[in-house]
């Protein structure tokens, strides 16, 4: 999306809802989707009714915005992602994310469903994402760098960030929802990955395996807002798993963890609108 598009995007927002400003976004992965609703003063703004974005073509994810009132502030919550997969340019993967941070977001929560590569962890876990490995040799700053929407070369250090994690944690205890950390590896996909390639994910150093997140990741750094990962595995990866994969096993297991993620995030969202 271009500089204008997202400016649009982000006053349409503004009017729609009558607020000017949201603090905090949070994107919803597989089987969150009915989340959004259930928000105080929740105010739904279809994709298609905004300049630029793209609507979702995957099983499990919704085509909805959501405003929401939150603790003192407000948030915006995305029912539902587009992927690289589905034949999308990058630019249009992370149009949600940027029009967050450009509608005021200064944190943004990316949350997915992820195959799990290291034997620690189980179906059901929640993980917070402490760094990612992209080996799809894309990246959404490719091409003409706009440098009102960032600089040329971001800094990824401490791109999920260390601070927002023990936030996270704290917020966790106090819930009785134990969370985890891993490193999330972004594939392409949409075939699940093969053995021999989760073997090269965790000799790197991979916990998890996804295809999404991380080219959000990068755009919402781009543009200077903080970023927080969480993963829900919802399966073992090929080669650790004994079973065949299946999208249905990753909407079975998620829909298994919904009540703990939800729990998590609705004493998460107010304290990360304080924070922003």
């Amino acid at each position: 999306m271009t500089y204008q598009e997202l400016q649009a995007a982000a006053a349409l927002i503004a009017e729609r809802t009558g607020r000017a400003t949201h603090q905090a976004a949070l994107v919803l992965g597989s089987g969150l989707s009915d989340f959004a609703a259930t928000l105080p003063g929740a105010i739904e703004i279809p994709y298609e009714d905004l300049p630029g974005f793209p609507v979702p073509r995957v099983t499990g994810h919704a085509g909805s915005l959501y405003s929401a009132e939150v603790g003192d502030g407000a948030a915006l919550v995305f029912a539902g992602r587009v992927h690289y997969y589905e034949g999308w340019p990058l630019e249009k993967v992370v149009a949600g994310v940027r029009t967050a941070v450009m509608a005021g977001a200064g944190i943004v929560v990316l949350t997915n469903a992820a195959g799990g590569v290291n034997p620690d962890f189980a179906p059901g876990d929640l993980v917070l994402i402490s760094d990612h490995l992209n080996l799809t040799a894309s990246n959404p700053l490719m091409g003409t760098n706009d440098d009102r929407l960032g600089t040329r070369f971001p800094d990824l250090t401490d791109l999920y960030s260390s601070d927002l994690r023990t936030l996270t944690k704290g917020v966790g205890d106090e819930c009785g929802v134990e969370l985890k950390e891993g490193i999330y590896a972004w594939l392409t996909g949409p075939s699940y990955e093969s053995p021999a390639e989760i073997q090269m994910v965790s000799r790197m150093g991979g916990d998890l395996v996804g295809m999404s997140t991380v080219p959000e990741a990068i755009a919402v750094r781009h543009m200077g807002a903080k970023v927080m990962g969480i993963s829900l595995c919802t399966n073992l990866a090929a080669g650790i798993s004994a079973t065949p994969l299946s999208h249905d096993e990753v909407k079975e297991v998620a829909g298994l963890a919904h009540d703990k993620f939800t729990r998590l995030l609705h004493e998460l969202l107010p304290r990360l609108v304080a924070a922003a």
